[in-house]
């Protein structure tokens, strides 16, 4: 989800998990690639769905996970009744990515997919980040969902100004995903 503001945009950075400790320290499922920044002491983070908002007073890594603290949440109690809140953070609305082969989630979603063939195929709906690689999710234009690894293999062409992606002739890649499990 990326809201619009003036000169900036709010992009979704984690989702709060389990406290840690007793003094209301928080873990955090991330959801953006640069931690040290979104998460630095004194940035602003809002709750995407409330007009909740927060202050990192600290973040530091522990054990291979980002603990989080909030001024104001002192406590276990108060840790565990942000489980599951979905955090933002606002970032200048004309920022790019830093490499000329990378791109923010909010570029990609709602570009159109093209087959190889140059044929509309479906749109970006949303950027998962599981660890293997970033996995593009496209609704079909035929029905259905699909997700396609976002690899140079599979998406060869990202143009941003046409607003769309090209991916490769591999037999299956824009098979709907069966979700009946």
């Amino acid at each position: 989800m990326v809201a619009e503001r003036t000169g900036s945009i709010e992009v979704r950075v984690g989702r709060i998990g389990r406290p840690h400790g007793v003094r209301g320290a928080l873990t955090v499922a991330l959801y953006t690639d640069e931690p040290e920044r979104r998460f630095a002491e004194g940035q602003r983070l809002t709750d995407a769905n409330s007009f909740r908002s927060w202050t990192v007073a600290k973040s530091h890594w522990h054990q291979g996970r980002l603990l989080l603290s909030l001024e104001g949440v002192g406590d276990r109690n108060a840790a565990e009744a942000l489980r599951g809140v979905e955090l933002m953070a606002s970032t200048p609305a004309d920022e790019a990515a830093e490499g000329p082969e990378e791109y923010w989630d909010r570029q990609l979603i709602g570009l159109g997919v093209l087959s190889a063939e140059g044929e509309s195929v479906g749109t970006i709906v949303s950027v998962a980040h599981p660890p293997a690689q970033d996995l593009l999710e496209i609704e079909l234009s035929g029905g259905g969902r699909t997700f396609v690894p976002f690899v140079q293999a599979l998406v060869p062409e990202v143009d941003l100004e046409a607003g769309t992606v090209t991916l490769a002739p591999v037999e299956g890649l824009l098979d709907p995903a069966d979700t009946s499990s």
